[in-house]
C-alpha cells in the first residue's frame, strides 16, 4: 500500500484534487472530517477542549460552539493549544484507518487530505518534540503532494466560497489573510514535496495534472 499525504493552503484547490484522485481509484480520508467527528461529545478530544477552553465553548445542546472556539483560538492566540489537543488524535485516527485499509486492500493508494501536514511537523518541533509522527511526517507518508496557487487567488477563492454577499467580504478576506499567515509558504512546501500540482488555471488543466500524478503514484505503489 502506498501512503500519500495531500496538502495545500487555504483556497489552493486541494479538495478538488482530492475528488479527482477518488474518481481515479484512490482511497481517501479527510483530516478535517476526522477532526470534526472527534470534537463531538463522547470523545476524549471534546472533553479536553472543554477542560482547556472552558464550558463556555459548549452550546446549549452540549456540542461545541465552533465559531466561538475558533474566535478564542485564532483571535485569542490560543491556536497552538487547540492544535495540541486535536492533531495527535486526528493523526492516530488516520493511522488506524490506514491499518484497516491495508488489511483489506494491500494494493491501495491511501490518500490523507490535510491542509496542515507540514505545519503539524513545524509546531511539534517548536514544542521541542523531535521523535514520533508529529515531528516527522515521513513516518506517516511515503509520498506527499502539494497543491499550489498564488496567494491572491487563494484569498479570492476563499472569499467567494464563504462570503457570497458583499457585506461579508472584507471580514472574509481578513480571515483568509490571517489563516494564510499561519501556514507555511507554498515554495517551502513544494521544495519538500514529492509531487507539486499547480492550480491557477482552468479545471481541465488541473485534472490533467492530477491524472499525471495519479499515473506516477500507481507506478510508485508497484516498486
Amino acid at each position: 500500500m502506498l501512503r500519500v499525504g495531500l496538502t495545500g493552503g487555504l483556497g489552493s484547490g486541494k479538495s478538488t484534487v482530492a475528488a479527482r484522485l477518488r474518481e481515479l481509484g484512490a482511497q481517501l480520508i479527510e483530516a478535517d472530517e476526522l477532526g470534526r467527528g472527534l470534537m463531538e461529545p463522547g470523545h476524549a478530544v471534546y472533553d479536553e477542549i472543554v477542560r482547556v477552553f472552558g464550558t463556555e465553548v459548549a452550546g446549549p445542546d452540549g456540542r461545541l460552539n465552533r465559531s466561538k472556539l475558533a474566535r478564542i483560538a485564532f483571535a485569542g492566540g490560543r491556536l497552538d493549544d487547540l492544535n495540541a489537543i486535536v492533531h495527535p488524535a486526528v493523526i492516530a485516527a488516520q493511522a488506524k484507518w490506514m491499518e484497516e485499509l491495508l488489511a483489506r486492500d494491500p494494493g491501495a493508494v491511501a490518500v490523507v487530505e490535510s491542509a496542515l501536514i507540514f505545519e503539524v511537523e513545524r509546531d511539534a518541533r517548536a514544542r521541542g518534540e523531535t521523535e514520533g509522527v508529529l515531528a516527522d511526517w515521513r513516518r506517516r507518508f511515503d509520498r506527499v503532494i502539494v497543491v499550489t496557487a498564488p496567494d491572491e487567488l487563494k484569498i479570492a477563492r476563499y472569499v467567494a466560497k464563504v462570503a457570497p454577499a458583499p457585506e461579508g467580504r472584507a471580514a472574509a478576506e481578513a480571515d483568509a489573510r490571517s489563516r494564510l499567515a499561519r501556514q507555511i509558504p507554498d515554495a517551502e512546501k513544494a521544495a519538500r514535496a514529492d509531487y507539486v500540482i499547480e492550480n491557477s488555471g482552468a479545471i481541465a488543466a488541473l485534472r490533467a495534472r492530477v491524472d499525471g500524478v495519479w499515473s506516477r503514484l500507481k507506478a510508485d505503489r508497484s516498486r
